[in-house]
């Protein structure tokens, strides 16, 4: 049996928030007010302001640290001049503290990692609650403004139908996974005689039967699982996609195809070759299971007890309790006999609505200032790593060379680094770049990163449809529809892969399908689509 202990954490987001500012005069006296606030920012260097400035920001807290405690906020109001002020709002408890502030009318100056939906973003910003940002931009963010200038599919994809971009993403040039991969057991490849991956449906289902009929655990017991999957609330989430995409189906909602053609995946052909590889899998015990109800920490104990064959993880080492290791491939993406190649899907690159500014905000323009920099390298790595001098150092500030530094006290990085800093646990408002990481990536790191081109980004992963708004209406449309549907294709899909509902019954199935709107799904969208490509 493997052991040892985790390694590699998933990096990004936070804790917490809020403070609260009342409404305003007339407006004249807003804009004189606004007038004198801009007055009182430095439109270049630090700190950002001429005299000291308090603003009060909400988002959500993952219970670890107060942030007006964590050195990456102190190491701010040193170069700003800025004072910020926390509200906590628990993480499992802030979507609906958030719609409680919004109806309130009293709002913080700053939503920090709020997760503001497309929707929300055009409700409050057409309600005049949040304060368009571009022209802020264009003024006051010569990093936003660069990243935006340089890659304007981003640009696209947050401003909102009017023209107005009303809040800033997360982005994310550093991390190319759609989903965690899955790996294989370099173990049980090794006691197979496996020294080729499989490259088709056929290879990979042998693969999974000699893992269920060999032993190669070799304990004597036949208590190999082939394949298992652990995503309570939306079960086989977690294998979905590398499997659909054996089907030429890149995501398991809606999609873009080569042609510029929506399709809507639960109706698809290639969705009923997907689900009957899959049940086939399931009648012939190479599926776990119990893939509809384990929750992970029984799925991971069945990985420690070296018993799964392929699964999905951060890292296969990261799941088996293991040191950091190369012993466990990365799945390599497989391709069924209708189609000529696999869909290999590739992480949209942003997540929206990370950081918007309120109409009762004194300085936007300082605001904008102060988030501007977390989108520089060094801003970048001051919210990812901390401030420097506490977990790192430069050892080439010109190349933003870096080494680790001990943990002060001993301890857990990862958790040290989540007492420091808010972009832990939330997606906080910033950007990953690979000069981030400078000089603290090792052999396994390096080795990760070949895996994933040679596997995934060489072979022509894609992103499977961009980030985009609809219309008040269609998103009206789409919400009404989006409820009901995924509940039944997600039960169905169940009863299909293990046969409670045979497959013949898929025309029936589509049939339903199509009455509660899946047709409608993805004429919406083509048309959310042909009018973000156009623009």
């Amino acid at each position: 049996m493997k052991t040892g202990r985790r390694g590699l954490h998933l990096l990004l987001a936070g804790t917490m928030l809020a403070g609260v500012l009342a409404g305003c005069g007339s407006a004249d006296k807003e804009t004189g007010s606004k007038s004198a606030a801009a007055d009182n920012v430095n439109k270049e260097g630090f700190p950002v302001v001429k005299e000291p400035l308090t603003l009060s920001m909400m988002g959500p807290d993952v219970g670890i640290q107060n942030w007006d405690k964590m050195a990456t906020f102190e190491e701010m109001e040193k170069l700003t001049g800025i004072h910020m002020t926390f509200q906590n709002a628990p993480k499992d408890a802030f979507e609906t503290k958030k719609s409680l502030v919004f109806v309130s009318g009293t709002y913080p100056d700053i939503f920090y990692a709020a997760g503001l939906t497309p929707a929300e973003q055009m409700n409050y910003g057409e309600q005049g609650i949040l304060v368009p940002l571009e022209d802020l931009i264009e003024g006051y963010a010569p990093n936003i403004k660069k990243i935006l200038d340089d890659n304007p599919t981003i640009r696209k994809s947050i401003t909102a139908p009017d023209g107005h971009i009303y809040a800033l993403p997360v982005i994310e040039f550093n991390q190319p996974w759609y989903r965690n991969p899955l790996w294989y057991n370099g173990d049980f490849l090794k006691a197979l005689g496996m020294d080729k991956l499989p490259e088709t449906t056929e290879e990979l289902y042998a693969y999974l039967k000699r893992v269920k009929t060999e032993d190669p655990n070799k304990n004597g017991k036949a208590d190999e699982i082939p394949l298992s999957s652990a995503s309570p609330g939306n079960s086989l989430r977690d294998i979905r996609t590398w499997l659909l995409g054996a089907f030429g189906i890149y995501e398991e909602e809606i999609y873009v195809d080569d042609s510029d053609k929506v399709h809507y995946t639960p109706i698809e052909a290639g969705y009923k070759d997907y689900l009957t590889y899959l049940n086939r899998l399931w009648n012939e015990n190479l599926l776990d299971h119990e893939s509809f109800s384990q929750t992970a920490e029984q799925r991971e104990a069945k990985a420690r007890n070296n018993q799964l064959g392929l699964f999905s993880a951060w890292t296969a080492f990261q799941l088996m309790g293991e040191e950091p290791n190369t012993d466990d491939p990365m799945f390599s993406p497989v391709k069924s006999d209708s189609v000529s190649a696999p869909a290999i899907a590739k992480n949209k690159g942003i997540n929206t609505g990370a950081f918007a500014i309120s109409k009762t905000n004194p300085s936007p323009e300082a605001s904008m200032r102060w988030i501007d920099y977390s989108y520089s390298i060094e801003g970048a790595t001051l919210f990812n790593k901390g401030p420097e001098g506490i977990l790192w150092k430069y050892t080439n500030k010109d190349t933003y060379e870096k080494e680790y530094l001990p943990v002060p006290g001993g301890g857990d990085r990862e958790e040290y680094r989540s007492k420091i800093t808010p972009n832990y646990g939330i997606p906080a408002p910033t950007i990953n770049l690979p000069e981030i990481s400078n000089g603290l990536l090792g052999d396994v790191d390096d080795w990760v990163a070949n895996e994933t081109k040679t596997k995934l980004l060489d072979r022509g992963a894609r992103i499977p449809f961009p980030v985009l708004f609809l219309t008040p209406e269609e998103q009206a449309e789409v919400t009404t529809m989006t409820s009901d549907l995924n509940t039944y294709v997600r039960q169905m899909e169940a009863k299909f892969v293990t046969g409670a509902e045979p497959l013949t019954g898929w025309d029936s199935y589509v049939g339903t399908i199509k009455k509660m709107g899946g047709d409608r799904m993805a004429e919406i969208y083509q048309t959310a689509y042909d009018r973000w490509k156009s623009n």
